[in-house]
């Protein structure tokens, strides 16, 4: 029986950023079949998810430059505190406590790291303004009703235009959109 040919693998600390990303991908036309994309979530409740992430990006990196095969991985990662900048230097980190070679310009990769959660950029998309300073912007009831929050991102992403003012961190996941995913 012939092994199903995974066009993308993505790397998540919860169901929220699932859900966001399933969706938006759907939104944009990448993800024309469910069975092309494969999740790998971290456990809710065991261990720490922004962790769970870091060691899995290492490992998907490993295995994709090992057995080179058109794919995308994606990877979603709360900022929290340390921002954008700070998660891409321990993202960094772990591939070189691992002894493998940090992103490459040939590895397709795109990383979203909404600061301080996703639910930063939900608020966004929403119509509001938000400051990533701020940690408390409320949560879905379900992750499920992010559909149009994923719709309204894939509209500015297909304009190359976010409202301003646009969260620095939900610029930066834009510009690696472009680069790795499109």
């Amino acid at each position: 029986m012939a092994r199903r040919q995974v066009q993308y693998v993505l790397v998540c600390e919860d169901q929220q950023q699932e859900a966001f990303v399933r969706r938006f991908l759907k939104e944009t036309g990448l993800l024309k079949n469910r069975r092309k994309l494969r999740i790998e979530r971290a456990s809710a409740g065991i261990g720490s998810a922004e962790q769970f992430v870091r060691a899995q990006y290492v490992k998907e990196l490993t295995v994709g430059r090992r057995h080179p095969v058109e794919r995308t991985l994606i990877i979603v990662i709360d900022g929290d505190k340390y921002g954008v900048k700070g998660r891409l230097r321990q993202l960094d980190k772990a591939c070189d406590e691992k002894g493998i070679d940090v992103r490459m310009s040939t590895d397709r990769v795109a990383k979203f790291i909404p600061t301080w959660n996703i639910e930063t950029w939900l608020a966004y998309l929403a119509g509001d303004t938000v400051n990533e300073h701020r940690k408390d912007y409320l949560r879905l009831p379900r992750p499920s009703d992010c559909t149009k929050h994923a719709k309204e991102l894939a509209a500015m992403c297909k304009e190359r235009r976010l409202r301003e003012p646009a969260p620095e961190s939900l610029k930066a996941a834009c510009s690696d959109y472009h680069k790795s995913l499109r």
